[in-house]
């Protein structure tokens, strides 16, 4: 039998209910996931982690550096190439949406979501 090696989902909340939640839908969803709950973690974890990771869910609003900030060093930074950001956030004007666009973050998903929705939107994405 063939063991198939899961995706990698980093999941970047500091609301723990929402990574808690996040997770589990996930993996149920046959995703393997890691979890930070503010931006320097991420970065530190994206670092140590980034042949692996396939998908970063990424919130907006965090204390210390935003998911806007984040965004921009993923991007900067031409060994992330490989890793879609996703904005995961409850900032769903317009101009949040552009903005994340514009600093090049490959989707936007608005919170409150259900695990059916959040499954079909990252498996669209990456696959299984």
């Amino acid at each position: 039998m063939i063991e198939t090696k899961k995706k990698t989902i980093l999941i970047v909340d500091d609301e723990p209910d929402i990574v808690n939640l996040t997770d589990k839908f996930l993996k149920l969803g046959g995703f393997k996931t890691l979890s930070c709950n503010n931006g320097k973690d991420a970065l530190n974890t994206i670092e140590t982690n980034h042949d692996e990771i396939k998908l970063v869910l990424l919130d907006v609003m965090m204390p210390g550096l935003s998911g806007f900030d984040i965004l921009k060093e993923i991007k900067s930074n031409s060994k992330y190439d490989d890793i879609l950001v996703v904005l995961f956030t409850v900032k769903s004007f317009n101009e949040d949406i552009q903005k994340g666009r514009s600093l090049g973050a490959n989707g936007y998903l608005t919170k409150p979501f259900s695990g059916k929705e959040l499954l079909k939107y990252v498996q669209d994405k990456i696959g299984n």
